[in-house]
């Protein structure tokens, strides 16, 4: 057995659940403000917007709009390298940015995978650049926190997009998300890759941004947050307790944790409900079904439990009724590797594959639908409705 296939053998008893609480059943998401439940995808529509303003504006705070001026100037150029400097925000006030694309060699108009993590230098190791430049896939990168701070007790809207946009809620998180589509523009203007299957991608906060940004703009044709975490991929209303893999117990991030340490990532209505979470109009399927009809590729951890991973697959699950509605349920994929928090290569090669198994109709391996638990019992009782526009 070669080390990947050790990383995703997975079965139901590889880590063992000693809590499990749930808080409440999850919305339906087909149920609209009036009470009648989405029957077309006209309707589906009208409800995806009102599930915006709980999923995005509570979660997230209002979000900074597209820029009124944006100029692109590329600084350096080789055969597999592309700097890009990115300055955008209003017509009196702008925030400049630095973008990076790594290239593979001799292939045109490569697909391209955005990722704002290079704060994080180890992520864009050798074999995380492999995975994807000896598939015929470009890596662009930039560094999420040229746009606001990501220091803990700093306090609230530090950072340089704060300045352009005073008047807007938006939490870090936001301003990230807001770099990515600002990626987007670029690449659309200097040409040249394949945005017909762009890819956000992202590890842990990272993650939780390339999930909104992916939310935010549907030019991300695929969305892959790795381990994001509570206030993303995750689920409010469950907290759980495991022991992992090496034998040690530990419990899943709540949004009380969340907001203690890094409460200024999220729209600051969020904090009302930190002891509450039950009370919240919306969970994390809500934000996982704005991506549809779209591909959603969720990666998670067995030992990972601070992600809380049987809340993470409770909503995918609930998230999975609204693909099926669009007649898409082949576009949510998800899996778990063995293992604890990190952005491994082995998470790549699935992006790569997922790339790939779409845009090419190269096969899927076996690693995906796996948990690393006995599958509970599901924590809502809805399921799709009939359409009648078909």
């Amino acid at each position: 057995m070669t080390d990947n296939d050790k990383t995703f053998d997975i079965n139901e008893n590889l880590i063992k659940v000693t809590s499990y609480e749930v808080l409440g059943k999850l919305q339906d998401p087909f149920l609209s403000a009036s009470g009648k439940r989405t029957e077309s995808a006209a309707d589906w529509e009208k409800r995806r917007r009102e599930i915006y303003a709980s999923a995005i504006e509570l979660q997230y705070g209002t979000q900074p709009p597209a820029p009124e001026v944006l100029r692109v100037t590329k600084t350096y150029s080789s055969s597999d390298v592309e700097d890009i400097r990115i300055e955008a925000g209003t017509r009196t006030k702008q925030v400049s940015f630095k973008m990076m694309i790594i290239k593979p060699l001799k292939v045109k108009n490569p697909p391209v995978v955005v990722d704002g993590d290079l704060c994080w230098l180890y992520v864009f190791g050798d074999e995380y650049r492999k995975s994807l430049l000896e598939r015929g896939i470009a890596i662009c990168m930039f560094d999420r926190t040229e746009l606001a701070n990501d220091i803990k007790n700093e306090g609230r809207r530090c950072g340089r997009l704060y300045d352009v946009y005073p008047e807007y809620g938006f939490g870090a998180l936001g301003a990230w998300a807001w770099g990515y589509s600002r990626c987007a523009d670029a690449l659309e203007i200097i040409g040249g890759y394949d945005l017909s299957w762009l890819a956000f991608s992202g590890h842990s906060r990272g993650a939780k941004t390339a999930m909104l940004a992916g939310a935010l703009d549907e030019r991300a044709k695929i969305v892959n947050p790795n381990e994001s975490n509570a206030g993303s991929c995750s689920c409010y209303r469950i907290h759980m307790t495991a022991i992992k893999e090496n034998g040690s117990e530990f419990r899943s991030e709540r949004l009380c944790d969340l907001w203690k340490n890094f409460g200024f990532w999220l729209g600051e209505g969020m904090g009302e409900y930190r002891f509450r979470e039950f009370e919240l109009p919306f969970d994390c399927h809500f934000l996982k079904a704005l991506i549809a009809p779209r591909v959603l590729l969720i990666g998670e951890a067995a030992s990972d439990i601070w992600t809380n991973p049987i809340g993470s697959w409770q909503t995918t699950m609930a998230a999975a009724e609204v693909y099926k509605f669009l007649g898409v349920p082949e576009r949510l994929l998800w899996y778990y590797r063995r293992g604890e928090h990190k952005h491994m290569p082995q998470d790549v090669e699935m992006l790569s594959e997922t790339i790939k198994y779409f845009r090419d109709g190269e096969p899927l391996s076996d690693r995906y639908f796996r948990t690393p638990f006995p599958k509970p019992e599901l924590i809502f009782d809805w399921k799709a409705p009939e359409r009648t526009d078909i």
